[in-house]
């Protein structure tokens, strides 16, 4: 290790010993209770839930897939940052009111309220498989892989070493110390990215490019285009992506376990309305500081990264970082990837100890349930340091990530806006739009992925098969999954029977509400119109 190495790898270990000391200092008395272990003891405000959220999305997989994506196709990416912004604000406006005045530990929880106990144990299985296979085992591996390319640390060590230092404070303390720690880490996040998206602008003037209308040429224009119609470029069209990412939006941001927990441990409604509103505008900066990047290494690297372009954040990493700010952007990294695993360790133990336990024998202590929650998340962080290395020969880590999503995503997201919107579904067209819906989608990604159909690879999306590529597919099956949930409750003879109160008086938001949500739409037509 020569003594850049040194300078670099002292600041890392410095960040990871300093992450893991405020997450463990962070442990309160009110952390002794189950609700304050599990729920923050209900006392989150605003900033820590916008941080918060921001934090556990962007995982090393955005950082290292949309920069990924961004030097293959451009800022056409970005839309899936950009669309959160509306989906936070159904988050705010239509589920929050829901989630918080029925009271609810779990989203599960939430569905038995509404349906019956059936719906909810399909859930917390759906979540748990979500949290442990993709946010977990991902998010994992995304990290281990720019750890090898920088330092050469092996895959396997990397997931250990990143699991390890995420799994003290988050175990111990709990939902506490996981949003302390994410609000930590959304200013390395942010700090990180812009250093390494300044650092790549500077360059460009060393190969002929001195200004916005040359990086175009450069690259090609259509690269600075948010809204891309060219299906036989890109594979989709804008009306795929707008459609497919809202489906997979409004599961992740709002019936998400791994997400929605920091909402549920809000100290009040507007705090946690005002908290959407904060991550919403948050999530412009990805596209400016994390996908532009990505174009840059075009315009810088092309050569370079070649073929490899999983390498693409790696190699301006290297290039263009000089000693110590090498070692913060991997801080950056590290709280990218630490700040996900943090987030769905701590809903994998919320939903064992709720949707499991608590069923099993509804009388346990809260010093049982934290013990329970706490070996919970051991074992769960140790199923994901085996599965994860497994990911390498599964493609594009960002488009990989929401493939996988949208297996559960059409089902789910049917099940809970129909079931909130209107008091006709029943139980039974709950239960088996969740599994119907869900094994429908399964054998797709199934027959897609490993299946090939006369002689034809990818059958379903390619363009010699059927044409029907994955975000087209989300939207599809969503379709599918509202028409079963409204036939079965169409022909069902069993009376439904809702939790009293359910449906409750819809209270006028606060005018600060209302502001910075028209604030938020202005900004992102504003965006759109400057892009388009």
């Amino acid at each position: 290790m020569d003594s850049t190495d040194f300078w670099d790898v002292l600041i890392i270990a410095g960040y990871l010993l300093g992450i893991v000391l405020i997450g463990l200092l962070s442990v309160r008395k009110k952390n002794r209770s189950s609700e304050g272990y599990f729920l923050a003891g209900k006392s989150l405000s605003w900033a820590v839930i916008g941080a918060s959220l921001f934090a556990s999305n962007i995982s090393t997989v955005h950082l290292v897939g949309l920069a990924e994506s961004g030097f293959t196709d451009g800022i056409v990416w970005g839309n899936f940052e950009w669309f959160s912004g509306i989906e936070l604000l159904i988050l705010a406006f239509v589920f929050i009111p829901f989630y918080l005045r029925t009271k609810i530990t779990t989203l599960p929880q939430f569905l038995e309220k509404r349906y019956d106990s059936r719906s909810r144990i399909l859930l917390a299985i759906f979540s748990i498989l979500a949290a442990l296979f993709m946010h977990i085992g991902v998010s994992l591996y995304a990290g281990a892989v720019v750890f090898e390319n920088v330092f050469g640390v092996s895959i396997p060590l990397s997931i250990v070493i990143i699991a390890l230092a995420t799994g003290i404070y988050t175990i111990v303390g709990g939902l506490t110390s996981v949003v302390i720690t994410e609000t930590v880490q959304t200013v390395i996040l942010i700090a990180g990215s812009l250093t390494i998206t300044v650092l790549a602008i500077y360059r460009l003037p060393e190969i002929g490019i001195t200004s916005y209308t040359e990086l175009k040429t450069a690259v090609d224009p259509d690269r600075f285009k948010i809204v891309s119609f060219d299906a036989a470029k890109k594979g989709f069209t804008f009306a795929d992506m707008l459609f497919g990412h809202l489906i997979l939006g409004i599961w992740y941001w709002c019936t998400d376990q791994t997400i929605v927990q920091r909402v549920l441990g809000a100290r009040s409604e507007k705090q946690a309305k005002l908290g959407a509103l904060f991550a919403g505008f948050l999530k412009i900066l990805p596209v400016f500081i994390m996908v532009v990047p990505g174009i840059l290494a075009f315009a810088l690297f092309r050569q370079e990264i070649g073929t490899d372009t999983k390498s693409v954040l790696p190699m301006m990493i290297n290039q263009l970082m000089p000693v110590g700010l090498k070692g913060l952007m991997l801080a950056a990294l590290l709280a990218a990837v630490m700040s996900s695993v943090a987030a769905a360790i701590n809903s994998c133990s919320t939903l064992i100890v709720y949707d499991v336990f608590d069923k099993l024998k509804p009388n346990l202590a809260d010093v049982q349930k934290i013990y329970i929650g706490r070996i919970t998340g051991v074992l769960v962080l140790i199923l994901a340091v085996i599965w994860s290395p497994f990911l390498g020969s599964l493609g594009t880590i960002f488009e990989l990530i929401n493939q996988m999503f949208s297996i559960f995503a059409p089902s789910i997201v049917a099940v809970f806006l129909l079931g909130i919107l209107s008091s006709r579904g029943t139980a039974n067209a709950a239960f088996f739009t969740l599994l119907g819906g869900s094994l429908f989608t399964v054998a797709v990604f199934l027959v897609e992925k490993y299946i090939p159909i006369g002689g034809i690879s990818n059958y379903i999306s390619s363009t010699e098969g059927l044409g029907i590529n994955w975000l087209k597919q989300t939207y599809l099956n969503f379709i599918f999954s509202v028409l079963l949930y409204a036939v079965i409750s169409i022909f069902d003879k069993q009376k439904q029977v809702i939790f009293p109160g359910f449906y409750l008086k819809v209270r006028s938001p606060s005018s600060l509400v209302n502001w910075l949500s028209v604030a938020l739409l202005l900004t992102m037509l504003i965006l759109y119109w400057t892009f388009y």
